[in-house]
């Protein structure tokens, strides 16, 4: 007889609807929107003029989203208490001359985005999805959520040594996808195709950011159905749990301004004006704290005050091996979210750091697990140590443990979602 669930499916099965929904990082902040917009938070625009007024705002720029609530009894210096994670996922990304093929096959040109696990994307069927820009200068969301592209991994009949020597692709030739036969390949037809989905104008589309995805949905997995597997879950998982968290934490007296800042581009380093490593995380925490009267001084105020949980991925001991793990770090699934430390800062994790989220956990009854990197074997970093550094705040690194990263299908424990919400919960209320 299976166990009972011991996780919030309440929780885990809008992850999986969120996940589902959001194949782009465009898509992910419309979603994310939609959830702020139900608790009573409005957007405001970065070219108006920002008025001092409590509530919950959100700033939407591309595939980043920044949200907050002011409390009625906020001072223009009162701290931040900050989520931050990233939309991005690694992916493969149509190029500005889409259309091609050989050999009677037809052929969408991709670039590759970030480091994604390359044989992950051979034989899925993929969809495609982004964001068009219109002649007006307007945008619109698409998503062919179906069967559309496949990239065809080749047989072993033509590849004996793959057995042995171990597949090798090469990134311009062997990860080009395949969406139809002909030998006629016309500029313009992927657009065009695009164009007739969404019922627009032949040559309405004058820009493009498309991205790939796989159409197999999110599902639980497993005997006792533990465990989650699904997509873009670095960092989307953090995403959802977000938003979840600041939505949960908009009535009372809070002690912090709660933030949820959600970048785009942290696959690829965060430069651009939508990465971490941009100006639009302080230029929005600055904008607040003179719309409610503050000068630079309460804006230094509020900044010495504000602490960051740079909420991402991290990696779960696999079983298969434990010797690329550090000996006594074994981060396990559904074991709790974990904090992730490294001394040279490629994790802007420090003691006291620790203590603060050690005491969120404590507050949420949450458990929590410790992550560090092999000492053989180079340690990743995330927007953590950035935004250390560019606001000079205060700022610590956690997630939830997950194996496959990179792939175009993950797997996490089915618990760990629900237990982080509830830690950012903890940690927002201060």
């Amino acid at each position: 007889m299976s166990a009972p669930h011991r996780f919030d499916r309440g929780h885990t099965d809008d992850l999986m609807s969120f996940l589902a929904a959001s194949p782009t990082p465009y898509h992910a902040v419309a979603n994310t929107a939609e959830r702020l917009e139900k608790a009573g938070f409005r957007q405001v625009s970065e070219t108006d003029a920002w008025d001092g007024s409590s509530g919950g705002k959100y700033v939407l720029r591309g595939g980043a989203i920044i949200a907050w609530y002011v409390p009625e009894e906020a001072a223009p210096h009162t701290p931040y208490r900050i989520v931050g994670a990233h939309t991005d996922s690694p992916n493969l990304r149509v190029k500005p001359l889409p259309d091609s093929g050989a050999h009677g096959w037809r052929q969408v040109a991709v670039e590759i985005y970030g480091g994604p696990l390359m044989n992950s994307w051979l034989d899925r069927d993929l969809g495609l999805a982004g964001r068009l820009t219109l002649r007006d200068g307007s945008t619109r969301l698409v998503n062919v959520d179906r069967p559309l592209l496949r990239v065809p991994q080749l047989a072993i009949h033509l590849d004996r040594a793959v057995s042995s020597d171990g597949l090798k692709l090469d990134k311009q030739r062997h990860l080009q996808p395949i969406w139809g036969l002909g030998d006629d390949v016309r500029d313009g037809d992927l657009i065009a195709f695009l164009e007739e989905e969404l019922g627009l104008g032949a040559g309405e589309v004058t820009g493009w950011d498309l991205m790939t995805h796989s159409v197999e949905t999110p599902a639980y997995l497993g005997r006792d159905k533990e465990l989650l597997a699904g997509p873009r879950m670095d960092n989307l998982l953090s995403v959802h749990a977000g938003v979840a968290a600041l939505t949960a934490v908009t009535s009372g007296d809070l002690p912090y301004i709660p933030v949820l800042a959600a970048f785009d581009h942290e696959e690829n380093g965060s430069q651009s004006d939508t990465g971490a490593d941009g100006p639009l995380l302080g230029g929005i925490l600055e904008r607040s704290v003179f719309a409610r009267g503050g000068s630079y001084e309460d804006r230094a105020r509020a900044f010495a005050g504000t602490v960051c949980l740079s909420s991402d991925t991290g990696h779960a001991v696999h079983p298969n091996y434990a010797e690329r793990h550090d000996p006594t770090h074994h981060p396990r699934v559904n074991g709790g979210p974990i904090l992730k430390v490294n001394v040279n800062n490629r994790y802007a994790t420090d003691g006291s750091g620790r203590a603060v989220w050690a005491a969120a956990c404590e507050r949420a009854g949450v458990p929590f697990q410790s992550f560090v990197s092999n000492n053989s074997m180079p340690c990743g970093t995330t927007i953590g140590p950035i935004t250390a550094a560019r606001h000079g705040i205060k700022t610590v690194d956690i997630g939830v443990a997950i194996l496959s990263m990179h792939s175009v299908r993950e797997l996490c424990g089915a618990d760990d979602p629900h237990l982080l919400a509830n830690a950012l919960v903890a940690f927002l209320e201060g």
